[in-house]
């Protein structure tokens, strides 16, 4: 074994690999100016996972993060995160307040969306609120691109999205994001508020 495995245990790839194994998945080796991934099937979705850097000028912050494309005809968005004392600050435009009426799950986390009633009816889900609460860190949600650098969605396509600082290595703790994953993209399409079929849209 060699002295960083030692200090640090397993590498991102080896426990990636593991994890493309495990959720029948495949690992993507990275390339030229690309990092690696794993990208998983569940019904007409592509689920994504990889990392992303962000740069103050000072210091390089790197996040793992999980996408998935999907149709959203009706334009619903919706953001989950755990409180803090920064709480305050994660106000997002057009996005309100919302309580779900699970006293523990409402006093751990901050939930917005643009329509109370399909927040509420999305996370009436036990599973969906157990897989979330699974999560030590989590910013989840619906977002409609990637911004100026990453993938634009045509209209009527947004983004099922998760990150969070620091890279994931732990394999159930991934294989749980999946499970989250999964099960939130075929409630919203129980809601009406994803429609089935392909996205169209190759993630950079």
């Amino acid at each position: 074994m060699s002295v960083m495995r030692r200090l640090f245990g397993p590498g991102r790839k080896e426990m990636w690999t593991k994890l493309s194994d495990e959720v029948h998945g495949r690992y993507v080796a990275g390339g030229w100016g690309k990092g690696d991934k794993v990208q998983v099937e569940h019904n007409d979705w592509t689920l994504t996972l990889d990392t992303y850097a962000v740069s103050t000028g000072k210091v390089t912050v790197v996040f793992t993060r999980m996408r998935a494309p999907f149709r959203n005809p009706g334009g619903f968005r919706f953001l989950v995160y755990r409180k803090s004392i920064f709480s305050g600050l994660g106000k997002f435009f057009g996005l309100q307040d919302i309580e779900v009426n699970d006293p523990p799950f409402d006093d751990d986390f901050i939930v917005q969306g643009t329509d109370e009633n399909k927040v509420k009816l999305l996370l009436m889900s036990p599973k969906i609120r157990k897989l979330i609460a699974a999560q030590k860190d989590v910013n989840f949600g619906v977002k409609d691109d990637e911004g100026w650098f990453g993938t634009k969605f045509p209209d009527g396509v947004d983004e099922l999205h998760f990150a969070v600082a620091g890279i994931i290595k732990d394999v159930d703790r991934l294989k749980l994001l999946y499970d989250l994953f999964a099960e939130t993209l075929d409630e919203l399409c129980r809601m009406g508020a994803a429609s089935d079929g392909p996205a169209g849209v190759q993630l950079k």
